[in-house]
């Protein structure tokens, strides 16, 4: 703010000396003489002769105010101001309804510091000459020398109504709203300046930090950047600069700017706390936890130093410490809400859900609308396997807001919930909550495996096997569902129940693997290096069967495999049966009756057969080969590609290299040439046959 000496007051009451007396003076004429002698004198500069001729016609003419208030003008002149101060108030006593008297004695108070006095002489003088409006200017000056800003700010405008274009008061006018932070009147108040004269403005500094706090950051930054150009120490414009760079982004700039400060002044506590915060956007975390350690030493009360480091420490999953300073903030201030979701938050993280729990509590007693805060305690509940209050909150939640997470998560606490009700004994409850989740779009294979086992308990057998086997479909790498399908087959086999597999029909279109080859034949057990050593294909899962029952096995396999020959298929399946139920989980066994299903053309049931084969043993490579070619009939080529693949994995040399010459045929039939031609390369490798080897090498040659 730019005030200087007020130098109204002398234009006012010296004035200029005039050769007539004015008409209220009833001075003598030896008197007036002197009176004309003293303007002559101050005229000529000779300022100490003209008060010599001043008090000479006063002692002549017993006293006049014309002549006090030219005395008083001229000791004003000379800065003997309380000589001044005393003339004005002889003339005061004489006419005290001299409006522009007071306001010379408010110009002499100003001018010594005196602003409280000023500002009364000021407001005596506006009292008695209201429509004197410079008068506000002066009125402005003291209220915001005495830091009065609001009157400052009510006295200029009431000045600028009338003297618009005076730029000074202007400038002081901004000046006051900048110093009560109204930064959106000072903004408008430096533009009017600046527009008016952008050659001469100074306030860089004042403007920059206004559009700073109105979001103007960008044209903010480049009147920071002049005020530094024009006054490189001004620190306070590079810390205004330092937070406008950090706003746009440019955090190497800030940087930049808070070192250049904190060089020079390494003890600036008071923006430690922006300056931490620029370090933590940064990722510059140790440095930033060691500011913000700084901050809260200088100001211990300030929860943002407690809050901002403890989100560091959040960000660093130190949740300890994010924790512990947390708590310190929240003794501080018990009521802030935002603060305890901060706490419930780090012990969620901690998997400290019951605490968590406690938090999220005390937030909804307050804001039991929040959502998120209702989704973050369903999750508690959920990790604490308290799954129907889970699932109530869940569906809560869903019911304002259709969102997939939350459906999820409902599925993911239906099907647990369900699962605890099978350990329980209440299947029927159970298989409502798996179908439930099924319904709202959970399709891993855990729902069927628990499907499954309510089925199983409840003696629904055909269900129990429909839904292991769906488990097993959608999640053929989780070994437990195969397992227990397994032991759930050997069960039923020992208790002579008949296996029922599912109807489901493909609608893929049939495809001959074997076109323009020779043909490949399913692979019969009695060929196959399982059926040539049997002790290495199902003896490992004939664990408890009885050498009697191992031997009427054989004895109903010979028979089937008779029937077999003879092409009484449904017979033969009879007698395979009738094995399994002595011997269970027989993987060649399970693989004949697949066979027979698929001379049957019953390529689903075959399918159904064969997954069975490599489920009671994983490593049947026969099991795979033909489950891969079977896949290839129902056109499901990606499962067939991977049936293969399988088979290459167990045994690379698997029947001559035949698993290479399917594999290239269902990679063919996916147009994936590349692929198709390196496994009929390696099938040539591995195959002796002159005439198929010749056959394949055409095969390539029109892939190429």
């Amino acid at each position: 703010m730019n005030i200087g000496k007020n130098l109204l007051t002398a234009i006012l009451v010296s004035g200029l000396c005039i050769n007539v007396i004015p008409a209220y003076s009833y001075i003598s004429p030896e008197a007036s003489m002197l009176y004309q002698e003293a303007c002559s004198a101050e005229h000529s500069q000779d300022l100490k002769g003209a008060i010599q001729k001043l008090e000479q016609a006063i002692s002549v003419s017993g006293g006049d105010a014309m002549l006090y208030t030219k005395l008083a003008g001229i000791y004003s002149e000379i800065d003997e101001f309380d000589k001044a101060l005393e003339n004005y108030n002889k003339v005061i006593k004489i006419n005290p309804d001299d409006a522009f008297i007071y306001i010379s004695i408010g110009s002499i108070y100003e001018n010594q510091g005196k602003y409280e006095e000023a500002l009364s002489a000021y407001s005596k003088a506006l009292d008695l000459f209201p429509e004197y409006k410079y008068n506000y200017f002066n009125l402005g000056n003291v209220n915001y020398q005495l830091h009065n800003y609001k009157e400052a700010i009510k006295d200029y405008n009431s000045f600028l109504e009338t003297y618009s274009g005076h730029a000074e008061a202007r400038e002081n006018l901004a000046s006051s709203y900048f110093a009560i932070k109204d930064y959106k009147n000072t903004e408008s108040q430096y533009k009017i300046i600046y527009d008016k004269n952008p050659d001469g403005f100074k306030h860089y500094y004042e403007y920059g930090i206004a559009l700073l706090n109105n979001d103007e950051v960008e044209k903010a930054s480049k009147l920071l950047e002049k005020a530094i150009e024009l006054d490189a120490e001004n620190n306070s414009a590079h810390l205004g600069l330092a937070q406008a760079y950090q706003d746009l982004g440019k955090n190497e700039m800030s940087y930049e700017q808070y070192q250049i400060v904190l060089k020079k002044v390494p003890n600036l506590n008071t923006v430690r706390l922006d300056y931490a915060n620029l370090l933590a956007d940064m990722n510059k975390n140790t440095e930033s936890i060691e500011q913000y350690n700084m901050y809260i030493k200088a100001y211990p009360n300030d929860i943002n130093g407690y809050i901002n480091i403890a989100n560091v420490y959040k960000k660093l999953q130190n949740y300890d410490k994010a924790i512990e300073n947390y708590l310190v903030a929240i003794s501080k201030d018990n009521e802030n809400i935002e603060l305890k979701k901060d706490i419930a938050n780090c012990y969620h993280n901690k998997k400290d859900y019951q605490t968590a729990l406690k938090y999220y509590e005390e937030v909804l007693t307050v804001k039991p609308d929040d959502f998120n805060i209702k989704f973050n305690k369903a999750l508690a509940l959920h990790a604490l396997y308290k799954y129907e209050d889970a699932i109530t909150l869940y569906k809560e939640l869903l019911s304002q807001k259709n969102e997939k997470i939350i459906k999820s998560n409902l599925n993911d606490a239906l099907v647990s919930r369900g699962h605890e009700l099978v350990e329980a004994g209440n299947t029927a409850d159970a298989i409502e909550y798996f179908k439930e989740a099924i319904k709202g779009g959970y399709s891993e294979g855990y729902v069927y495996f628990g499907l499954a086992r309510a089925y199983r308990k409840d003696g629904d057998n055909t269900k129990a096997a429909e839904n292991y086997e769906k488990a097993i479909s959608i999640d053929p790498e989780k070994t437990a569902y195969s397992s227990e399908y397994s032991d759930f087959i050997s069960a039923l086999y020992t208790t002579g129940a008949i296996m029922q597999s599912s109807d489901n029909k493909s609608e893929l279109p049939s495809i001959n693997l074997t076109v323009n080859a020779p043909d490949i034949q399913k692979k019969e057990p009695e060929k196959s290096k399982q059926t040539q050593k049997p002790e290495q294909t199902s003896q490992s899962h004939k664990t408890g069967v009885s050498d009697a029952a191992t031997k009427k096995s054989a004895e109903y396999i010979a028979q089937g495999d008779k029937n077999y020959k003879n092409n009484n298929y449904d017979a033969a399946v009879k007698n395979y049966q009738d094995a399994l139920q002595l011997v269970p989980n027989d993987a060649v066994t399970l693989l004949k009756i697949g066979n027979i299903y698929k001379k049957k053309d019953d390529n689903t049931k075959a399918i159904n057969f064969y997954q069975k084969s490599i489920i009671v043993n994983p490593e049947y490579t026969d099991g795979w080969f033909n489950l891969g070619l079977a896949y290839a009939n129902e056109n499901n080529l990606i499962e067939s590609q991977k049936s293969f693949e399988k088979v290459i994995e167990i045994d690379p040399n698997y029947n001559s290299g035949y698993a290479y010459y399917a594999l290239g045929m269902a990679f063919e039939h996916q147009g994936k040439k590349p692929e198709a031609i390196k496994n009929y390369k390696t099938f040539i490798k591995h195959n002796n046959d002159k005439e198929l080897k010749n056959t394949v090498e055409e095969m390539i040659k029109k892939l190429q």
